[in-house]
Order: structure tokens, then C-alpha cells, then sequence
């Protein structure tokens, strides 16, 4: 006796060994011998060979119209036996009730399963559905085919280059249109920018890249919704001494400046004086809503967006000729050692007498280390400056900049762009810095003392990261060190400021350290600050990319960083070089540049000699060239 049995939802055949009540030894046409349990047996048959069965009933149910047996299927579940027995008139052979088995169990869609050997017709309905759907999917698939066809052509069909934006950077992968690119991606070896490019969609690659970012922060436009430009309060106190900021030259928000001047005493009163936007709006309204929304302002080479309007910042920011609202932190200078004392802060108003830029300015830097003078308007008040700096400095204990580190500034004018670097550390580099790092401190240390919540940056271990508890900054060698200096351009200065305003006019500050609106912008805050980081950084590479095109730099020279991986000098640029021997790192080497792929932001380099002299290795702002 041989049997027909089901298993795993597949059908077997074998021939039976041995016989149990509950079970029967089977042995399968290819040796394999199982035990099965009766239940699980749907036919016995003695011939043909159990071989030639599966065989022939395979090529009867070929010869099966489902549409048909799902038309002589009697109401409600049945066997199939009986429907074999309904179809072919009389009692079917043991092939004819396979043939109607294994049809019945192809066509899951016609007939449902209720059980072993026992089914159930879809109703009509259900069916049409059913088929409509499949119908629509095969369609699709004919689509997805044609689509991918037309694509390894390198012809982009108009399906899918209205998705193009979708498609670079946030694909949809149950889409059919981007089923068909991810295949033609395949099948060409192509990544998908290279794809649109081949087929005449990516023309500029500036564009591919800034529109990554765009697409990720901006997808709606990154035009500011309709606001009032809130007014400036104009019965605040007018500060006595006027002031002046220091800033690159395309700075537009100015969020500090400064003012020294000369009592009768004989002391230095310094005035450090921080933009208020905070005065004119509050916590919650329409203007905090824009600002909360975008978080920061994002920088790229030639392009800025800004986290708060245009109007807005020009109201508020410290610009030459106009008499804005600053909150102002003073101190007298100590004659003796040059450090701070008796600090207070103020709300006001401040004169701004100058907007001083760098590239004005920074002849100064070298006057102020030679002891000599430049001729410029403010020079000694600068210069009174940077003598508090130093001061600041010694007592932290810490550099406020790494003297080896060089940050680059990219101009760009149209397609071509001049690459300056600027090594930190500089004397108005560190004035800046120590200044912005006093006010910062003691209006965080000030919060602290008056236990007023705020976002503090803390310092531990090495790692850098933001709490609401005031905590040290290792790194500063302050006890507690809160961003307050920069409101027109972050957003944690600015609700930093709405907290310092609360305990400056002794109101109840708006958020409590527990305040769910703190700590989500807490954490918003820092995940959107460091994708901006990373944008702006990538489109650095970019740029340092292009200026090689642009330079036609063949033989750049660098320094290596560690294992392949190497620095272009006077360029935030890492290259990996595969050829690179085992050298030191620090070592300068002499590189030829095979190739630039502007779409990928990578550049192929190969090693060509060992340069004398060692370089300085600095990875801190390095951009990665990927």
C-alpha cells in the first residue's frame, strides 16, 4: 500500500512499511523513511508507484480549469475527493483525486484551506477582490520591469524622475518606482545619484548635495512663515559707554559686542553685551515657534539659513548706528593682576558705535605679539582686551583655543571658491573666546546660585554634553558653563536667556528644571546641531574638492593622520590612500590625484614620495573626504 500524505503543508507520497493505529512507517521514493501520523494521510492508493503519481497528477491538474472547479464546488468546506468525484462523474482514480488535490492546494486565492484535504470556495466577492488585486499587481510588475528597462538605458521615465528627490534621499521601498530604480541600480552598478546623472536629471552637484539637506530640514521650503516683527523697548536704560562688536564679514547676526572704558579711578570697566531677542518674544509664541522649529542656524560655504527671520535679527541685532536692547555683564578690571571684579549685569540699551570685521582687523594679531601699533580705530580698546584675555586664561588654566588647530573659511562667488585658513589661538581669536566663555560662565554660575533652571554644557571624562543641572566643564576649567552668547543664532542661548531675563527682573522664570518643553528642547537641540554639523562639514569637502578641480592640484602635498588615512595641507580635507607605506604619523608625503568624484565627495589619491619636515595632526575639524 502506498499513501498520499500532507506534511509541513506540502504533499508527499511513499510506500507504507509498517502500520500503527495512530501512525504508519513510510518510506519515500528516494530511500527517506518518516513516520506519519494517520491523520496527516489524505489518500491510499496501490497504484501507479508512488513516483509516477506526483508525476501524472501534476500533469492532470494542468489540464484543470480553476475557474471551473471553483464553479462545481458545492457551499461551504468539503473534500477533496468529493469534488474529484463531482468532476469526473464517478469514483476517481487515485491520480484524478491527486490531480484535484494538487490543484486545489495551487489556488489558494479560489479555495481556502479548512483543514487536511478539506476545503472551502472564496465567495464571490472575496474572489473578485482578490483577483482585481492580482491583476493590479501583475500590472505593476510589468511597470516596475518596463520602468527598470528603460532605466539600464540610461532613458529616465517620467514616473520616476518626479520621485528624484524621493528616490537620492528617502526612498519609499514598497513604492513599484522605487522597486524599478533599486534594480536598474543593480543591474547598471550604479549608485543612485550616478544613475540620474547618466540619464541627464543631476546636472549640478552643488545642487545634489545641498538639496540633501534641504530635503532632511527643509521639505516644505525654507521660506519662514508670515510673523510680526516684534517691537524694541525703548524705555530701557541707554548704556554709557557706546560699543562694538568683532566679527568675520559676512557675519549678519551679531549677537555680542563690547565696550571698554576708563573711570576716573584709574580702572577698566569692560562691558560684554549680548543681543536680547528674549525682550521681544516670549516662550510659546509664534516667533519661538519658528525658532524652536529650525533650532539653530545651519552654515555652509555660500549659503546660511538662519534660525530666526531676517526682520527679526535686524531688529535685534547689534549693528553699527543703532541703539539695541543687550542685556550687559560689567566688571572693573583689577589693576594689579587684570582680572574681573565686582561682575554685574544689566538689561539696556547699548549704542553701537562699530561693527568691526576680521579681515579689517586681524593685522592686529601680529601688532599685539610684537608689542607695536596698527593705526586702526579701537586698537586700544581691543588691546586692553586681549590683556584680559590672557589674564582669563591663566586663571582657567585652559587655552580657550588650540594654538595648533586652523579653521578654514570658504568664499564662495558663483562657481568659484577661495579657501582661507585661519590658525585658532590668534589674539583676537582668543579674545573673543575668553570673553564669550566669561559671560557664559557667570551667567550659568548665576542661574545656579539662584536656582533657575538652564541648559548648561558639561565636560567629564572627555565627552562634551548638555544638562539641565549645572555641572563643570572639564575642558573650560569652569564650574558650571551655560551657552548664553549667541540667542540670534541658538536656540539653547535663547531659552537660556528667557531663564536669565526671569531672575534678572526677579520674575518666575518660564521653565522649570523638570519642564518637559526644557528637556525636549534640550534633546531636539543637540541631535539637530550635530546633523548641521554634519552637512556643513560634507559641504566643505565638497568645496575643498572643487578648489583642486578648479586649481588643477595634481600633486597635493599632506600629512598623515594615522594608517592610509591623510590631511591635504591648507584644506579641511582626509583622503584615504590605500598605497600609502607604513609611516609615522605627522609624516608630510607627496600624493598624485587620480580622479574626483564630486557626486560621492571622494578623491582616488596614490602615494608618490616622502616630503622632509613633520606636520601637525589635527582631527578635530577635519572634513572626510568619503
Amino acid at each position: 500500500m502506498q499513501v498520499l500524505y500532507e506534511e509541513d503543508g506540502d504533499l508527499k507520497v511513499g510506500a507504507v512499511l509498517a502500520q500503527a493505529p495512530a501512525s504508519l512507517q513510510v518510506e519515500s521514493p528516494h530511500g527517506r523513511r518518516s513516520k506519519v501520523k494517520a491523520a496527516s494521510v489524505l489518500l491510499t492508493f496501490e497504484h501507479p508507484a508512488a513516483a509516477e503519481l506526483m508525476h501524472d497528477a501534476g500533469r492532470y491538474a494542468e489540464g484543470l480549469e480553476t475557474e471551473f472547479l471553483w464553479q462545481c464546488a458545492p457551499a461551504g468546506d468539503f473534500d477533496f475527493r468529493s469534488l474529484a468525484r463531482e468532476y469526473v462523474g464517478r469514483e476517481p482514480s487515485a491520480v484524478e483525486a491527486a490531480g484535484v488535490l494538487v490543484k486545489l492546494h495551487a489556488a489558494p486565492m479560489y479555495f481556502y484551506r479548512r483543514g487536511k484535504g478539506r476545503f472551502q470556495a472564496a465567495p464571490e466577492e472575496t474572489l473578485k477582490l482578490a483577483l482585481a488585486g492580482l491583476e493590479r499587481k501583475k500590472r505593476q510588475q510589468e511597470g516596475i520591469a518596463a520602468w527598470t528597462a528603460a532605466l539600464v538605458r540610461f532613458e529616465c521615465p517620467p514616473e520616476i524622475a518626479a520621485l528624484k528627490g524621493e528616490l537620492l534621499y528617502a526612498p519609499d521601498r514598497n513604492k513599484p518606482e522605487s522597486k524599478a530604480f533599486e534594480q536598474a541600480c543593480r543591474e547598471t552598478g550604479m549608485g543612485a545619484p550616478a544613475l540620474f546623472a547618466r540619464c541627464g536629471l543631476l546636472p549640478d552637484t552643488h545642487d545634489y548635495h545641498l538639496q540633501r539637506f534641504l530635503h532632511e530640514f527643509f521639505p516644505g521650503g525654507s521660506s519662514f512663515a508670515p510673523h510680526d516683527v516684534p517691537a524694541v523697548e525703548a524705555d530701557l536704560p541707554l548704556a554709557r559707554a557706546p560699543a562694538f562688536s568683532l566679527d568675520d564679514v559676512g557675519t549678519t547676526e551679531i549677537d555680542d559686542a563690547f565696550s571698554v572704558e576708563r573711570l576716573d579711578s584709574g580702572l577698566v570697566r569692560v562691558g560684554i553685551h549680548i543681543a536680547a531677542p528674549g525682550l521681544g518674544f516670549a516662550p510659546g509664541s509664534p516667533l519661538d515657534a519658528l525658532a524652536r522649529e529650525r533650532l539653530s542656524t545651519a552654515y555652509m560655504p555660500g549659503r546660511k539659513y538662519s534660525m530666526l527671520p531676517d526682520d527679526v535679527i535686524g531688529r535685534f541685532s547689534l549693528d553699527h548706528g543703532a541703539a539695541q536692547p543687550a542685556i550687559s555683564l560689567y566688571f572693573d578690571v583689577g589693576a594689579e593682576d587684570g582680572l574681573p571684579r565686582a561682575r554685574h549685569s544689566r538689561i539696556e540699551r547699548v549704542a553701537i558705535a562699530a561693527n568691526l570685521r576680521h579681515t579689517q582687523y586681524d593685522a592686529l594679531n601680529d601688532a599685539f605679539e610684537a608689542g607695536s601699533a596698527a593705526g586702526l580705530p579701537y586698537e586700544d580698546e581691543l588691546r586692553e582686551l586681549w590683556r584680559l584675555a590672557g589674564a582669563l586664561e591663566r586663571r582657567r588654566g585652559r587655552p580657550s583655543t588650540g594654538a595648533a588647530l586652523i579653521d578654514y573659511s570658504f568664499y564662495v562667488e558663483g562657481d568659484r571658491v577661495r579657501i582661507a585658513p585661519r590658525k585658532r589661538g590668534a589674539p583676537l581669536d582668543k579674545l573673543v573666546s575668553e570673553l564669550m566663555i566669561l559671560v557664559n560662565s557667570s551667567w550659568g554660575e548665576l542661574l545656579a546660585e539662584r536656582d533657575v533652571a538652564a541648559i548648561y554644557r558639561v565636560q567629564s571624562t572627555g565627552k562634551v554634553r548638555l544638562s539641565v543641572h549645572p555641572e563643570a566643564h572639564e575642558g573650560l576649567g569652569v564650574p558650571s558653563y551655560a551657552w548664553m552668547s549667541s540667542p540670534l543664532r541658538r536656540y539653547v542661548d535663547l531659552v537660556n536667556q528667557w531663564q536669565l531675563l526671569a531672575a534678572l527682573q526677579g520674575r518666575r522664570p518660564p521653565f522649570a528644571r523638570n519642564s518637559e518643553a526644557l528637556l525636549t528642547a534640550l534633546r531636539a537641540f543637540e541631535v539637530t546641531y550635530a546633523r548641521y554639523d554634519e552637512h556643513q562639514r560634507a559641504m566643505e569637502s565638497y568645496w575643498s574638492l572643487r578648489w583642486l578641480l578648479q586649481e588643477n592640484v595634481q600633486a597635493p602635498a599632506g600629512v598623515v593622520l594615522r594608517e592610509n588615512l591623510v590631511r591635504l595641507e591648507g584644506l579641511p580635507l582626509v583622503v584615504r590612500v590605500p598605497s600609502l607605506p607604513d609611516v609615522a604619523a605627522g609624516t608630510r608625503v607627496r600624493l598624485e590625484v587620480k580622479s574626483i568624484d564630486l557626486l560621492e565627495r571622494s578623491a582616488a589619491c596614490v602615494y608618490r614620495e616622502t616630503l622632509g619636515g613633520a606636520g601637525e595632526v589635527d582631527e578635530h575639524r577635519e572634513v572626510g573626504s568619503r
